[in-house]
Order: C-alpha cells, then structure tokens, then sequence
C-alpha cells in the first residue's frame, strides 16, 4: 500500500499558470501509480453519501425486485451476481449502470439508435439521486479533463472537445462478503472509456497496478487483443486504501489511445473483503456519435468511434441480455454503421480526405 497523491480541485480551469502546473503533477502521478485521488467539497460528498444510501437500499430488495430493472433498448439496469465475467471467470459484483436516460420521443430513440432509450429506474427516488451525484462527477470530469490537457502540453480544451454532451454513465456495485471458498470480486481489466471517476465505501478491496516500465500493456480497444485477467496474480499491485471525502480517479483504454500509450489505461481488481461493499464507478466519455482519433499525427484509419466501440463492449459482454437480442432482431448495428462512417468523414486528417469533397 501506498499513499496516493490527493489533489484539491480549483472551481473553474482557465489555464492558468497554477492550473499548468497542477496538470503536470496530475500527469506525473497517473505515469507513477496509475491512479491519483481529488478531495470531494462538501456537496459532491453530501450527494455521493445520498447515492450509496440509495444503493445498499436497492440492492437489500429481493432478486425479484431487483431483476424487473432491465430495458431492452438500453443497457442501463440491473446485473445479477455472477452474471459479468472476467477472462471467463465470474465476477461476484451486482451492478446497476446508470446510462443517459433518453425519452421514447426523441429523435435518437426514434431512428432506432442503439443503447438509447429511458431508464429502467427502481424508483423516483433513486433517479434522482443517482443523476445528482453523477452530474457533480461531471463538473469534476471536466475540470480534470483540462487540467490533465494542459499538464500534456496541449490547448485546454483538447479532451472536453469530446466530452461535451457525452455519453457519461456509472457503475453502481454491490460485492458480497467473502467466503471460505471465494474472494475474487472483479477480475483484473482495463476501463473501456476515457476517464474514470470512482467513490468507495470504507470496507475497501480495490487493486490497481501502476505502470510497470518495459510492460506492453493490451489495445484493449482492438478485438484481438484483451486485458481481461491479464497481470492477476502478477506483482506489482497497489491496495486503494479507502479515504473518506475523496474520489479515486485513473485513464481508460481511450485515453492510452488518444495518447499513443504515454498515459496508460490502469488494470484493476477487486477482492472480496470480510464485510460486503459498496461502490460507485463513473465513466466520463466522448458523445456516442464522436469520433476519437490520437492527439498526434493521426493517420486515416486510426480512430475510435465511441458509439461503436460502448455498444460492441456491452453487446460483448452481455450476450443473452434482451437488450443485445432487440439491437440484433432490429438491424440496430446498421444505424450504428451510418453513424459511424458520418463521423469518420467528418474527422479525417485533411490530407486523407478525397480532394473533389475537401473542396466543397
């Protein structure tokens, strides 16, 4: 175990030469340890303890109850214990993943988008509670966003470019007490997405690896290759001591992407403890419809298209959920394939673009 860097966030990020060099620390500390904490201010603390109220109440209902929280036009919903596997291991987590909730009235859901539709929510209640802790995760994700831009030399605005409006969602999990028999909670993985956001109760059980110099770390973005299990039972690992007040914050496969791997997405795990645990995993992405490319000399056909890539990862691990059977029934896959050329077009690298329609 060691002491992880803990950082105060500043309210707005204008560039600033105090905001450069909190960049640079931040950039430091993720290429040290992987992983960096922020202190929380006394409203996102307020609401994240609202949100893991409204968890240990969800999950304490019966599996009945639970199960009746899945839709079949968005992924948002509930996951029974054992039903993810990692390196085809199950994970004993519950989970219910927040997406964006989207009206059956608009245009997106209309035209037959994949992954959109509203939520299956338990409750008013819980909506509302899990959305406000989300959206002041969003005002931190931002502001990060920029920092983190600054601190790699780039124009401040290089990564939120993306992130606006995006297509942010959370992981609300529940892990059971361990057993004589079973302590794996989630198996060691990357994060598919960008940047990810987590708060954890005091029980404790999270693992991550820091980076390790001369190791190849996965594209887990590339269908043939995969983190999933990879560095398990391979030192080193750093114990993520639970802190009150503060959120625990490292890069996903994108940002190793985006940055050719001078960033590198953080394997972690989590290990059943001798009391169950709860936590709060949030996910700030790119907008469905973007289309990621690496910061530096980018060639045609290095991109990743957001919208493709979350639908492939949910689909690929959920296989049998109805969701993933509608998206199928329905050809949803060929809307996802007309968005996806759009955005490929409209981001190409000007020299790859055919002259006749650079000029119009």
């Amino acid at each position: 175990m060691i002491e992880l860097e803990t950082f105060q966030l500043p309210q707005s990020v204008s560039g600033r030469e105090a905001d450069i060099a909190l960049g640079l620390t931040m950039v430091r500390a993720w290429r040290r340890d992987g992983i960096f904490q922020v202190r929380m201010s006394p409203a996102q603390a307020e609401k994240s303890q609202r949100a893991f109220e409204l968890s240990r109440h969800f999950f304490r209902q019966s599996l009945e109850t639970k199960a009746r929280c899945v839709s079949d036009l968005t992924y948002s919903g509930y996951i029974a214990s054992g039903q993810e596997l990692t390196a085809s291991e199950a994970d004993l987590s519950e989970v219910f993943t927040v997406c964006r909730d989207v009206p059956l009235t608009d245009p997106r859901v209309q035209s037959k988008w994949p992954c959109h539709g509203p939520g299956p929510w338990p409750d008013e209640s819980w909506r509302q509670g899990m959305q406000a802790h989300a959206e002041e995760l969003g005002s931190v994700g931002e502001r990060l966003l920029r920092l983190i831009a600054l601190g790699l030399g780039l124009d401040i605005d290089a990564l939120t470019t993306l992130t606006h409006d995006g297509w942010h969602h959370m992981r609300v999990l529940r892990f059971p007490a361990r057993s004589p028999t079973t302590t794996r909670g989630i198996g060691a993985h990357t994060d598919y997405g960008l940047l990810v956001i987590a708060a954890q109760d005091d029980v404790g059980g999270l693992y991550v690896r820091p980076p390790v110099e001369g190791e190849k770390r996965p594209r887990n973005w590339l269908p043939h290759e995969s983190s999933a299990g990879m560095y398990e039972h391979d030192e080193p690992w750093t114990y993520v001591k639970p802190v009150p007040g503060v959120l625990t914050v490292f890069p996903g496969d994108i940002l190793q992407f985006l940055t050719r791997g001078y960033l590198l997405s953080t394997p972690h795990k989590v290990v059943l403890n001798t009391r169950e645990r709860f936590a709060l995993a949030y996910f700030h992405e790119p907008q469905f419809e973007a289309c990621v490319r690496p910061l530096s000399a980018p060639t045609r056909d290095e991109y990743i298209h957001y919208g493709t890539h979350f639908t492939n990862m949910f689909m690929r691990s959920y296989p049998d959920r109805v969701t993933t059977q509608r998206i199928l029934d329905e050809s949803r896959l060929t809307t996802l394939s007309w968005l996806r050329q759009e955005a490929v077009l409209r981001t190409a690298p000007l020299e790859a673009v055919p002259l006749q329609r650079a000029a119009g």
